[in-house]
């Protein structure tokens, strides 16, 4: 016994076990103790002990099978994890805990090596890539959305700016008979820190300088005050991230609402700027659809075509580090209640969900749709995929592109249509 004790020991070392109730602790370890699981079979008992509580979905007691063979046991709970994972998600009885009320920061601002300008960081040639240059103009976001990969990238709490972004924006050699597409919300939200150290600045004053740039500040936030104060230059499109108010309320921690965020794309649209949404992620769950088309309605009766220059489409998708973080998190989600199969390298929805939620979108839109033109390169809005393998494309939008390249030209030339830009193959 005291052998297999010290099998025991050595198998919770750096997991999640003192994460995990004392009960829950007690409970794992006897039964260890008893059926002599072995090593890897007691590190994922504790991570579906922890998944069921992140999960609100009760206690590993409660699913535990009573029988004396370890096999059995284990093959016998692991069918039944998978099955709580494998059906719709449900956030009917979801009790929300430990979520921040307000986020506490440590701000930093430093000369920082390099310039953070570079290929979209899940830029990959096995899925259809729009080749997207991505600007970090601060690192660490300031919403704490419980699916978001950079929490796995920086230190959540500290927020970082480099004292010489503005120089090096000035000093970015840029050709000039190319057309750019260059978006700043991936390391951070785009619009949340407002002109925190002149960013806004500064960012206003390149896309002024570079009219062959199209300069995409995504965000989840309402602060649009500096937008409201300041000229905005033509080839600057503001986009949102939005999603169906079940899922900002219980996984979108500290983000705008839907209202405010719709609100503040109107405001923009108003004043001529040109606007766009990104559903990423679609996530499945009981009623999802219905929920979603309330959404997808809104946009359609609150804006026109001409205001918006692009829609686009994604869904969960996860690296091993942001699985593993997310375990370690205190508070509830149910992100990670899903079944999980290889998605290039990545974890993502089966198939058939992704079909079913990319073609109902798609469909949904029906109204802002290109009239007889190829493959979206037109004057009305922009759909696309992101992050999805190439033959989702036609499987939902009915075409796809051969190459990343085909896939970039034709954003490229529906986006400078939109901002009346001239295009630059």
């Amino acid at each position: 016994m005291n052998l297999y004790l010290e099998k025991f020991n050595s198998s919770i070392k750096n997991t999640l076990f003192e994460k995990l109730p004392s009960e829950i602790q007690e409970f794992i370890k006897e039964k260890s103790l008893k059926l002599k699981f072995t090593y890897q079979e007691i590190r994922q008992i504790i991570d579906i002990a922890r998944d069921l509580s992140l999960w609100d979905e009760g206690n590993i007691i409660k699913i535990f099978p009573e029988h004396g063979q370890k096999k059995v046991v284990f093959t016998q709970l692991k069918k039944a994890y998978e099955e709580l994972r494998s059906k719709p998600n449900s956030y009917k009885d979801f009790e929300l805990k430990n979520i921040p009320q307000e986020q506490k920061f440590n701000f930093k601002t430093e000369a920082k090596d390099g310039f953070g300008l570079g290929l979209c960081p899940v830029a990959s040639q096995k899925t259809r890539c729009c080749n997207l240059l991505t600007l970090d103009a601060v690192e660490s976001c300031g919403f704490d959305c419980s699916y978001c990969s950079i929490q796995s990238f920086y230190n959540q709490n500290t927020i970082t700016f480099d004292s010489n972004f503005a120089d090096k924006l000035k000093n970015l050699n840029l050709e000039p008979n190319k057309t750019y597409h260059i978006g700043t919300g991936q390391a951070s939200d785009s619009l949340m820190w407002g002109n925190r150290e002149g960013i806004l600045d500064a960012l206003f004053n390149f896309a002024k300088e570079n009219p062959n740039v199209i300069l995409e500040f995504k965000t989840k936030s309402d602060n649009i005050k500096y937008f409201l104060e300041h000229d905005v230059p033509k080839n600057i499109l503001c986009t949102w991230s939005l999603n169906t108010p079940t899922i900002i309320e219980n996984e979108e921690h500290l983000s705008a609402s839907l209202d405010k965020r719709i609100k503040s794309a109107r405001t923009l649209a108003d004043k001529g700027v040109k606007v766009g949404f990104h559903f990423h992620p679609i996530v499945h769950y009981e009623g999802y659809l219905d929920e979603y088309a309330d959404v997808y309605k809104r946009l359609l009766n609150e804006f026109s075509t001409n205001e918006v220059a692009l829609v686009s489409f994604g869904t969960l998708t996860f690296i091993k580090p942001v699985i593993k973080q997310l375990r370690e998190r205190d508070f509830k989600t149910k992100i990670t209640q899903m079944s999980f199969v290889d998605a290039s390298g990545k974890s993502s929805y089966p198939e058939d969900i992704k079909v079913e939620m990319f073609k109902h979108a798609y469909e949904s839109f029906k109204a802002w749709h290109p009239n007889g033109t190829s493959l979206g390169a037109h004057k009305e809005t922009f759909f696309y995929l992101c992050m999805e393998e190439h033959e989702m494309w036609a499987k939902c939008f009915g075409y796809q592109y051969s190459t990343n390249n085909d896939f970039e030209r034709a954003m490229l030339g529906s986006y400078t249509k939109k901002l009346d830009m001239e295009f630059f193959l």
